[in-house]
């Protein structure tokens, strides 16, 4: 690959900037890297290996704890934003709603936001909640690329069929890159910097 290297060496990582319900997305002027997902899809950990820490983006026994967009300043050359996750049952249907305007309003009101990413769990059919934020992605001009999580608790001969149930189910468009990734075994790491590469 020429440009960068590949799983790009990381020199520095700072939460530079939470956002809560009421704040205003920041006006940063480095490309952002956006990850949405529902809560324990593995969206930590999916940062986590990327930037090489165990415990920068927090991993939560309690999903549903990210109420806030994190801004991570990777390199002093981009930022890796992660967004609160969706679909987590014991929170209340008010709170949901902010969150989902929260989101809404990063994705229409970012100007350097150049890639998103939606994590779905490989393991299950994507949830009407996967399936909205497909759309509402896609409707708001973006082309995400799915990240199918939990890769290492699937069999191998499986991959390709849970792969097609992700493209059937999200009705995604034909030239959606769908990468399969494990936390565990990191299979698909490089293949994720490679497309963020790309896109730099």
């Amino acid at each position: 690959m020429k440009g960068m290297v590949i799983n790009m060496i990381i020199k520095s990582v700072n939460l530079e900037t939470v956002c809560g319900i009421t704040s205003v997305i920041p006006d940063n002027d480095k490309p952002e890297i956006a990850f949405a997902g529902k809560s324990n899809v593995g969206k930590s950990s999916l940062i986590n290996s990327l930037i090489n820490r165990k415990s920068l983006a927090r991993t939560s026994s309690q999903p549903g704890k990210t109420q806030t967009i994190n801004f991570y300043n990777v390199n002093e050359a981009l930022y890796f934003v992660d967004l609160p996750g969706y679909g987590y049952a014991k929170v209340s249907v008010a709170i949901k709603e902010k969150w989902g305007k929260m989101i809404e309003k990063y994705l229409e009101k970012s100007k350097q936001l150049k890639l998103i990413f939606l994590l779905v769990d490989i393991r299950h059919e994507p949830s009407a909640n996967d399936k909205m934020m497909y759309d509402w992605i896609v409707y708001q001009g973006y082309h995400p690329v799915i990240i199918a999580t939990k890769l290492d608790k699937i069999k191998r001969s499986q991959k390709d069929k849970h792969i097609k149930i992700i493209k059937e189910t999200l009705s995604v468009e034909p030239e959606t890159i769908i990468v399969p990734f494990s936390s565990q075994t990191k299979q698909g790491i490089e293949e994720v910097w490679e497309i963020i590469e790309q896109m730099l």
